[in-house]
């Protein structure tokens, strides 16, 4: 398996990161509705790391927005290209995100992120520079708040509550089954907090948390997996 370096061009400090977050932030587009629920193509990415041998695998998994049925999956791993800093993560993820995208033959349609969107410090996570980079549809569904508070939502599965950074709502937090802890969603571009929050419903028929972030979850875990071995065994 071929292993990504770092792009050339890549930030190599937290100043560097901050900057690109602030030059592409003012890109990011929250008044589309998005694609119709339940229809086209849509697409679930993730990714797992092993810090000792200082990889990342990604995957990207396309799923049949109706039936929920596997279209396509790909992987890439690559180094990690930047420190773990709090609000940056995505400077770790993307270029293997981005590869993993670039190998799929089907979709990608929306895309759904294990992350965060506008629920972010500086209102740019993951989904939304990944928006931003590759003008596709992108939504984040979290499993934790972050830094954000929320009431609780009620119990039963499609109650929200909005998830808030003082007085501003940057996402909610959604049941996506009855008396189960909700998820996180957040807008991240191209798609709107209210289609965000429906397409993580669809997304959700019998679990927790999305198909597609299940499937990628998955993937991505197998990926770096057979990675670490391939790299075993070449010492």
């Amino acid at each position: 398996m071929t292993i990504l370096e770092t792009p050339a061009d890549w930030p190599a400090d937290e100043a560097a990161a901050l900057a690109v977050q602030d030059a592409l932030r003012a890109r990011v587009v929250l008044d589309e509705p998005g694609p119709p629920v339940g229809t086209g193509l849509v697409t679930g990415v993730d990714v797992a790391y092993d810090d000792e041998r200082d990889l990342v695998a990604a995957a990207a998994v396309v799923l049949d927005a109706r039936t929920l049925d596997v279209v396509d999956r790909a992987t890439a791993v690559g180094r990690v290209s930047f420190p773990y800093v709090p609000g940056l993560l995505a400077f770790r993820e993307l270029p293997a995100v981005l590869a993993a995208l670039g190998a799929l033959t089907a979709g990608p349609g929306l895309v759904v992120c294990d992350g965060y969107g506008q629920a972010h410090p500086r209102r740019f996570g993951l989904a939304s520079h990944l928006g931003v980079l590759t003008g596709l549809p992108v939504l984040g569904v979290a499993k934790n708040p972050f830094t954000f508070t929320y009431e609780q939502p009620g119990p039963a599965r499609g109650a929200t509550s909005p998830l808030m950074a003082g007085t501003e709502e940057v996402g909610r937090a959604v049941r996506t089954r009855d008396d189960v802890k909700p998820v996180f969603v957040s807008a991240g571009h191209r798609v709107t907090l209210d289609d965000a929050c429906a397409h993580t419903l669809a997304l959700t028929p019998r679990y927790r948390l999305p198909e597609t972030t299940r499937h990628a979850d998955a993937l991505c875990r197998r990926a770096l997996r057979e990675a670490t071995l391939g790299e075993g065994s070449a010492v």
